[in-house]
C-alpha cells in the first residue's frame, strides 16, 4: 500500500480509543487557544483589506466569521476566519512541521458545518477526533518531508497543514479512503506559501488559503472530482516537487500513530503574540529583569545568543511596522527590556514606532553562535524556535551582571500554560472583537472547556460569532 492509501486508511479507521490518555484535554487547550486568536484578528492589520475583499465578492453565505458578526460562503468564512487566526502570530506551533495547523484545522470544520444553528451538527467529541487526527496527518507529514522543506523556503503552514484541515474534515465527515484519497490528489495541487511574506499580510493569509483549500479539495471530492490517487509518493507528487533528496513519504505513512503527535511532541500554545523564534530570548530577558529588578536605564548591554539558524526567519533588525516587529530578535529584546511584559499592544506600529524603544537597539547584540547548538542529534531537523538553546546575558550601568539559558520557552508542552493563563489570553483576545461581550466570552470559554461534553460546536460559535 503506498503512502497516500496508509494515509488515508489512517483517517477512516483510527478513533478516540487509540489516542494517548490526556489526549483530550490537551487538544482542547489548543482548540480553546485557537478559537481566542481567531478573535483577536478581528482588529488586527488584516482586518480592513479582509472587509473590503468580502464586499467586493457580493455573496450570501450562513458561514459565520467570528466575532464581526457577519456570515459568507463556507469558503470565504474559512479564508477569513483562517487569516484571522495567524494575523497576529499568536496562534499554535507544531515544531517538527514547522507550522501552525489549528487555525487551518478549525476554520475548514467550522466552515463545513456553516457554524450555524441550522448547520450540520457537530459533537465536542468528534470535533475533538477530528482535530488530533488533523494534527497527527500534518505533523507526520513535516517528519516526512524533513526540515528541508521549510528551508527551501516554504511555508509549511500553507503547504503542509492544509493535509491537516483536509484530513480534520474527511475524520469528521466520514470519507472512505478512496475518496479521501481523491481529495489528497486535489490538495497537492493546491499547496502554497512562501516565507518571502512573513512580516506582512500575506503570512497569515497562507493559513486562510490552506483552510479555503481545504475545504474545496473536500468538497470536491465528495462531489466525484478526480485526482491522482498517489499523490504523496509518485513521480512529479507532492514530496519529489516540495521536498528533497531526504524527503521520504513512507516515514510520514509508518509513523502515523507512533506515537501520536498530540502527546509527543505536543504543540506548544504561545504566551506572546510574535515569531516562535523570539519567544525563549524573550522569556529570558523576562527572567532577569524580575530577577535583578533592572530598568532601561539601568541597562549597558542586553546579548541574545542564538542557535544557528536560530534567527533565520527573524529578517527585521530594524522594523517599522507591528508585523515587521514580530519577526524582530532586537525588537523583541528591546520592548522587553522597556516594558517588562508583552500583550497585543506590543506588536503595534505604535508600540514598535516609539522612540524609547530606537534608543535601545544600541544596546542590544542578538546574535548566532555555535555555543548555542548543544548535542542535539536532531539539531538540523529542528525549526528555528526549537533548536539548540538561547542564552541571554544582562550587563548594568552599576556592574551587576547575570545570564540564564533557556531551552524550552513558555507554552511549550514540557512547559504547559495553565488553564487560568489560557482564560486570561481568551479574555484579552477576545476584546479585541467588539462584538464579543465578556459574557459571552466566559461563556464560550467555559463550554470549551468542557468541549468533550458539549452537544453541538455550534453553540460555541454562535456564542462567538
Amino acid at each position: 500500500m503506498g503512502a497516500t492509501a496508509t494515509i488515508a486508511d489512517f483517517i477512516v479507521n483510527t478513533r478516540a480509543t487509540d489516542f494517548p490518555a490526556g489526549s483530550s484535554e490537551k487538544a482542547t487547550k489548543v482548540i480553546a487557544d485557537t478559537f481566542a486568536v481567531i478573535l483577536a484578528g478581528v482588529s488586527s492589520e488584516v482586518a480592513e483589506p479582509l472587509q473590503k475583499y468580502l464586499e467586493s465578492l457580493r455573496e450570501s453565505g450562513a458561514s459565520p466569521i467570528l466575532g464581526t458578526g457577519r456570515t459568507a460562503s463556507p469558503e470565504t468564512a474559512a479564508l477569513i476566519n483562517g487569516t484571522y487566526g495567524h494575523s497576529l502570530d499568536y496562534d499554535d506551533v507544531l515544531s517538527m512541521m514547522p507550522a501552525h495547523p489549528s487555525a487551518v484545522i478549525l476554520s475548514a470544520l467550522i466552515a463545513a458545518s456553516d457554524g450555524s444553528p441550522s448547520g450540520a451538527k457537530v459533537s465536542g467529541r468528534d470535533f475533538i477526533e477530528a482535530y488530533i487526527t488533523g494534527v497527527e496527518v500534518g505533523g507526520k507529514l513535516g517528519v516526512g518531508m524533513t526540515n528541508d522543506h521549510y528551508q527551501r523556503g516554504y511555508h509549511a503552514t500553507g503547504t503542509l497543514a492544509l493535509f491537516s484541515g483536509l484530513a480534520s474534515l474527511c475524520k469528521l465527515y466520514k470519507l472512505d479512503a478512496a475518496t479521501i484519497q481523491q481529495a489528497m490528489g486535489i490538495a497537492g495541487s493546491m499547496a502554497s506559501g512562501l516565507r518571502r511574506n512573513f512580516g506582512t499580510m500575506t503570512k497569515p493569509l497562507h493559513t486562510g488559503l490552506a483552510a479555503r483549500s481545504a475545504l474545496t479539495a473536500f468538497r470536491l471530492a465528495q462531489a466525484g472530482f478526480t485526482a491522482a490517487p498517489d499523490i504523496m509518493e509518485a513521480k512529479a507528487g507532492f514530496f519529489s516537487t516540495y521536498g528533497t533528496a531526504d524527503s521520504n513519504p513512507d516515514i510520514t505513512a509508518s509513523g502515523l500513530g507512533k506515537p501520536f503527535v498530540i502527546s509527543d511532541p505536543g504543540i506548544a500554545i504561545k504566551k506572546f503574540p510574535c515569531c516562535y523564534a523570539t519567544h525563549r530570548g524573550m522569556d529570558g530577558v523576562l527572567t532577569l529583569r524580575e530577577r535583578l529588578g533592572f530598568d532601561a536605564d539601568s541597562v549597558e548591554k542586553v546579548i541574545c545568543r542564538m542557535p544557528p539558524g536560530g534567527m533565520h526567519v527573524l529578517i527585521y533588525p530594524r522594523p517599522v511596522t507591528g508585523l515587521e516587529g514580530k519577526f524582530s530578535m532586537p525588537y523583541a529584546v528591546a520592548a522587553a527590556v522597556l516594558d517588562g511584559k508583552f500583550s497585543l499592544w506590543s506588536f503595534s506600529d505604535e508600540a514598535v514606532r516609539r522612540p524609547e524603544i530606537a534608543a535601545l537597539y544600541d544596546k542590544v547584540d542578538t546574535h548566532e553562535t555555535p555555543a548555542c547548538r548543544g548535542d542535539d542529534p536532531n539539531f538540523d531537523k529542528k525549526s528555528s524556535g526549537s533548536r539548540g538553546f538561547v542564552e541571554v546575558e544582562v550587563k548594568l550601568k552599576d556592574g551587576r551582571r547575570d545570564q540564564i539559558r533557556i531551552d524550552v520557552p513558555p507554552g511549550h508542552p514540557s512547559r504547559a500554560l495553565t488553564w487560568d493563563e489560557l482564560h486570561d489570553k481568551f479574555l484579552d483576545c477576545a476584546k479585541q472583537a467588539p462584538r464579543i461581550s465578556t459574557a459571552a466570552a466566559e461563556a464560550a470559554f467555559a463550554d470549551i472547556k468542557n468541549l468533550q461534553a458539549v452537544a453541538d460546536i455550534n453553540t460555541i460559535v454562535g456564542r462567538l460569532h
